[in-house]
């Protein structure tokens, strides 16, 4: 029987995403990660965080560089981050194992002193990031190659990056923000067919959404 379009099987005989075939970093990124939906708070700054430094870049590059930027930036533990100074700076425009964008560092930094005042008026990230997830009513009947394709931005993405935004965040547009809610297990973009599809509905229909 042939594969939908988008689909492909592996030589370990998994059928996945197109995406998330080849590379085997991207593989595990893929069938582990990618859709499961996440509430702790630092996950949730790390991939937004991350997905800032990824713009002009591929995925793959940020994902082999991640446990360096964890290093780099006390784990996301925005608490932490929210204390970096001018040398912290300085320090990680120096160090050649992350991307060394200034205005990207800054971003980061500047993002976790605004992730705080989210925890302190939400009582966490999570339930304000959550507040965003689409109905379902909103979303493609079947998640197809070409469904996907026309989900580099939608309704929900905007309005989260806006807010964002108006927060004083950076680096936070409705592309960026979109990426990260897939990632986050906010909407379930496996296409019909993947293996991870099943799965990441599973758990999303498990989930205890964090209210504030």
């Amino acid at each position: 029987m042939s594969l939908a379009e988008g689909l492909v099987r592996s030589e370990d005989g998994v059928t996945r995403c197109w995406w998330g075939d080849g590379d085997l970093a991207y593989r595990a990124y893929h069938d582990d990660e990618w859709g499961m939906p996440v509430t702790d708070d630092v996950r949730l700054f790390e991939k937004l965080s991350l997905e800032g430094f990824q713009a002009g870049l591929s995925w793959l590059t940020i994902l082999r560089k991640r446990e360096a930027f964890r290093r780099a930036f006390a784990g996301f533990d925005f608490t932490r981050v929210a204390r970096f100074g001018p040398r912290d700076v300085e320090r990680l425009l120096g160090d050649a194992s992350i991307v060394r964008h200034r205005g990207k560092i800054e971003s980061t930094i500047s993002n976790a002193r605004r992730a705080l005042d989210i925890v302190e008026e939400q009582g966490s990230l999570a339930a304000f990031v959550w507040r965003f997830e689409p109905d379902a009513a909103a979303r493609p009947r079947r998640m197809t190659r070409e469904a996907l394709f026309e989900l580099t931005q939608t309704d929900a993405s905007r309005s989260l990056a806006r807010e964002l935004k108006r927060r004083g965040w950076t680096f936070v547009g409705p592309t960026t923000v979109y990426a990260f809610m897939q990632a986050m297990g906010l909407v379930n973009d496996h296409l019909e067919g993947c293996i991870a599809r099943r799965r990441v509905d599973d758990a999303r229909a498990s989930l205890t959404r964090p209210v504030a």
